[in-house]
């Protein structure tokens, strides 16, 4: 039979997973990404024309015009209809699809699924949509600004300073890890005290205003008029309840991967990509999680309904929680947490069919949804105030009377805090009263998930780029990891010193927050691509012009040695592999120390 229809996913192994559910007439074919991107023509190479509106040129991707002629003959006399990923990439690579395939513009020939189910690609297919041109827009004046930062700054950086590139986001994400870094060498340590009161079945704490630290006088003056009997003055207790956190979104599961799971930020996405496009079970390829690029914590109405049935039958009505539905329910809504696409395939029955780093993230992420959607874990708190000659002391308890969500997910684990049977006006005797010596601490270094949540905070970057933004300094070798932290290289230093010095107008956390609201504003129709991208252009290229006049230029550190080639010294030069030395005479003398074999060639 003739295939009627044709379905264009971005990915090879989208594709052979979704070719499982259609009928026989339906070809599923995969675009492999992106088919096309800027040009690298144009003023400075930029692939724009800064005179026309800021109009872009696109080219075919280099490798790529082959699997564009397939995708051109197999579109002939078929109905396409394009089913890449349903955020602004995945949109703008439809547009592009639909350009090169001269399909109509007007035409319902977009479909969407947050997960690659039978059940969600029957739905998508019966709810085609046009192709979103905001989110286009949107897209493409984000490349283009990404462009003209990436190609101008770079540029600079690489004839001044030899750093190998700049970045809107990347740029800003460095400067919080050397000012990070600037305040912990900046930091004066401090010596305060607490005081510990230990009588026969619990210690208890001497009760410290906020933001007040004792110093040692102090501290020894409460140490001696702290003697017995101590009295129990008040006891609170309270019944607490503790709310499940919600399911993931790509920044949070980021995050709880790397602190608990110990995988990097690129790593988690790599795997939860495979999660998603599918494995392969029993003869079947499954897709076993919702879309991972997401920022949103909302459920679909049929997977809060499957899921309390679960818990239901599972665990029992007390178990069951209170989740409110969205109201904006409907098939081709991309905004959705992720999930496991059916809470009845739980890790245990997937293990045998993943990897070991699979089984690890889909047992997060099922156990985060499913606790989700479970009822509030009871605490009974008890807090006791101790006092002696007006001194006072704390003391707390808590007793986990109900578990709730806890029982299938915990971050971290809950331990009683049991205490003695205790009463107001009791006597204590206290075996000693301890003032215990600290010294403040400097603010931690980023790790990759603090780096990430404060991204998240400050509102810079989006969550699918966290991980290529932290990948890109690290290859860039403009950071360095110790103890799991990030440290700034001396290049790292640089890179951001000159940034600052030149473009601190820019490359600052506030103006990429507004940026970034400005352009998920095109999406919304509230905000013009071109009026965004020429008010950026206009203002950006006095800056360029400054700083290649005025900053100024590092040159390689000279040796006491000449070039045993050509007689000019030989420099010490950098390389992402460290220090070398080589000719001053590069690039017509080549030679390089160590290397006289390759250099001779």
């Amino acid at each position: 039979m003739a295939n009627k229809k044709l379905i264009i996913v971005e990915s090879p192994s989208k594709s052979k997973t979704i070719s499982t559910y259609v009928k026989d007439d339906v070809l599923v074919l995969s675009s492999k990404g992106h088919i096309r991107d800027l040009a690298t023509s144009g003023k400075d190479g930029l692939g724009i024309d800064i005179e026309n509106d800021f109009q872009p040129s696109y080219k075919i991707i280099k490798g790529k015009n082959n699997l564009v002629k397939e995708l051109k003959q197999k579109a002939k006399n078929r109905e396409v209809l394009i089913a890449t990923d349903q955020d602004r990439e995945g949109e703008a690579i439809g547009w592009h699809l639909a350009q090169i395939l001269e399909l109509d513009p007007n035409a319902k020939n977009r479909i969407v699924f947050r997960e690659i189910t039978k059940q969600a690609i029957t739905e998508a297919l019966e709810h085609p949509r046009k192709i979103d041109q905001e989110l286009v827009n949107s897209q493409e004046a984000r490349r283009i600004l990404d462009r003209i930062i990436g190609f101008k700054l770079s540029k600079l950086l690489q004839s001044k300073i030899k750093s190998k590139s700049a970045g809107r986001v990347q740029s800003v994400a460095l400067k919080l890890i050397v000012d990070l870094e600037k305040k912990i060498e900046a930091f004066i340590p401090e010596t305060y005290y607490e005081i510990d009161a230990q009588f026969p079945d619990f210690k208890a704490s001497y009760h410290i205003p906020a933001k007040k630290r004792l110093s040692k006088e102090e501290a020894d003056q409460i140490v001696k008029t702290s003697t017995n009997p101590f009295h129990i003055s008040d006891i609170q207790t309270r019944n607490t309840k503790r709310k499940s956190k919600p399911a993931f979104i790509t920044s949070t599961l980021q995050q709880d991967s790397i602190n608990n799971l110990y995988m990097s930020a690129s790593r988690t996405m790599m795997v939860a990509q495979k999660l998603y496009e599918g494995i392969e079970i029993n003869d079947e390829t499954i897709g076993l999680i919702t879309y991972m690029r997401t920022d949103s914590n909302r459920l679909a109405a049929p997977f809060i309904k499957e899921t309390n049935e679960f818990i239901l039958n599972q665990y029992g009505k007390k178990y069951l929680g209170h989740y409110k539905v969205s109201t904006k329910e409907n098939a081709q809504d991309a905004h959705e947490a992720i999930r496991p696409t059916s809470i009845y395939r739980t890790p245990d029955m997937m293990s045998s069919y993943l990897d070991k780093d699979e089984l690890k993230l889909y047992k997060r992420i099922y156990e985060r949804t499913l606790a989700s959607l479970m009822s509030d874990a009871l605490f009974e708190s008890t807090k006791v105030k101790i006092t002696s000659n007006d001194n006072i002391y704390n003391l707390e308890g808590s007793i986990l009377k109900f578990d709730g969500h806890t029982k299938v997910y915990q971050d971290q684990k809950q331990v009683d805090k049991l205490l003695p049977k205790l009463e107001i006006n009791q006597e204590l005797k206290a075996s000693e009263v301890l003032a215990i010596e600290k010294v403040t601490t400097p603010p931690a270094r980023y790790s990759e998930a603090t780096l990430i949540k404060e991204m998240e905070s400050l509102g810079i970057g989006r969550p699918s780029t966290y991980a290529a933004i932290i990948q890109t300094l690290k290859n860039r070798a403009y950071v360095s990891l110790e103890t799991k932290r990030f440290v700034p290289t001396e290049q790292g230093r640089l890179t951001s010193k000159e940034l600052d010095s030149f473009f601190h107008k820019i490359i600052n956390v506030d103006y990429t927050s507004k940026m970034e609201k400005k352009l998920d504003g095109i999406a919304e129709a509230t905000e013009s691509g071109v009026e965004i991208v020429s008010n950026f252009y206009h203002s950006f290229i006095p800056m360029i012009e400054y700083a290649q006049e005025h900053m100024k230029k590092v040159e390689p550190k000279m040796t006491d040695e000449l070039c045993p080639k050509c007689g000019k010294p030989l420099v010490i030069r950098k390389s992402r592999y460290g220090e070398f030395i080589a000719c001053s005479g590069f690039p017509k003398c080549r030679y390089i120390k160590g290397n006289e074999e390759q250099t001779d060639k």
